[in-house]
């Protein structure tokens, strides 16, 4: 497995190597200890959850409170992504920063998230699917998020794409005003 560290340090690409022949081709897309040796602890991963999306379609920028944070392991399966991880952890040197990766069924990259960090993602193809894992459980009275198109974290969505939003990432509030780690 190929490890990336990105601009924020936390945040890492991992990308599975690829064994291809005249059949098609093999891949080992999770591997518990190639994981932990890439983060430098150990994952305790307890949901998957998976999506489809529209082109178009900008899912967050969501995250979960203490004591229910959670980080993810996010892929694609079919399609590509605009994938973005904003620090949002008050007393960090890079709060309000972000890492933006595109990941595709082509690359096979994957992107870790730590927990104190907000997710979102834009669908850049109809019928895109996204499965990733969490390392704690769904918890509606934790779950937070703030605005996609926040000025002050000016997050590079493509120009040529109209996100579709749900209700509740329209109305999400800046994070400058956000309840965010401390």
């Amino acid at each position: 497995m190929q490890v990336e560290r990105l601009h924020l340090p936390e945040v890492v690409r991992l990308t599975p190597r690829r064994f291809s022949d005249d059949r098609g081709w093999f891949s080992e897309t999770y591997n518990q200890r190639a994981v932990d040796e890439a983060l430098g602890s150990e994952m305790r991963f307890v949901q998957d959850n998976h999506s489809r999306s529209a082109k178009g379609v900008l899912r967050g920028l969501h995250y979960q409170l203490p004591p229910h944070a959670q980080g993810k392991l996010v892929r694609v399966l079919r399609g590509a992504v605009l994938d973005v991880a904003v620090d949002i952890r008050r007393s960090s040197a890079t709060f309000g920063q972000w890492v933006a990766v595109e990941l595709t069924e082509e690359n096979q990259a994957q992107l870790w998230i730590p927990a104190g960090f907000a997710h979102g993602f834009l669908s850049l193809a109809d019928g895109t699917e996204v499965l990733y894992k969490t390392t704690d459980f769904w918890a509606p009275a934790a779950e937070r998020s703030i605005r996609w198109d926040d000025p002050d974290v000016a997050l590079p969505w493509p120009k040529d794409v109209a996100p579709r939003l749900a209700p509740k990432d329209a109305a999400a509030p800046p994070l400058a005003s956000a309840e965010v780690f401390g």
